[in-house]
């Protein structure tokens, strides 16, 4: 009898063990999941009826990303970015624009997310983002990625306009 204690308390050990290394073994993600990240952009190019304006030419823009990530899943989540954008022209340099960027994310697989962005603008503009993100290096606690924005942009008396830029940041 005791012999058969023994087998069955030793078997339901090695079950408890074994289901206890399991599931400290996978990384279970629960949802929803918050990520915050930073960033740099810089316009490249932007196309309007008014002719087409390159950075770096006659001045330097850069912005800087700061967002919120709230995934609902493991594929879809909602991101809210604000983009303080910088201009430098000369001798002087001010903060020429304020970019709120609301909007969906997707994942697309291979380290591949779309973000599908409205854009409200204190230059007065608004229009829509989509931009393709790809991570580049993933660590325990964060993640370096880049992405390329297409800014279409309309109102406030201007030419709509579209745009390219490259942006680099980390993700945490």
């Amino acid at each position: 009898m005791q012999t058969q204690i023994h087998k069955i308390f030793t078997g339901l050990l090695l079950l408890v063990i074994t289901s206890v290394s399991i599931t400290f073994g996978q990384a279970t993600q629960t949802y929803p999941k918050l990520a915050g990240y930073i960033g740099i952009v810089h316009p490249i190019v932007t196309f309007s009826s008014d002719g087409t304006h390159t950075n770096f030419k006659d001045s330097y823009v850069v912005g800087m990303p700061i967002g919120i990530n709230i995934w609902k899943s493991a594929r879809i989540g909602f991101s809210s970015e604000i983009v303080p954008t910088i201009r430098a022209t000369g001798s002087t340099s001010k903060v020429s624009n304020v970019l709120f960027h609301p909007g969906v994310l997707v994942v697309l697989g291979n380290g591949f997310t779309f973000a599908g962005r409205a854009a409200f603008e204190t230059s007065g503009r608004y229009g829509f983002t989509p931009v393709i993100n790809k991570t580049v290096k993933k660590n325990k606690g964060s993640s370096f990625f880049v992405a390329i924005p297409l800014p279409a942009r309309f109102g406030n008396e201007q030419p709509s306009s579209f745009g390219i830029g490259f942006q680099f940041g980390v993700a945490f």
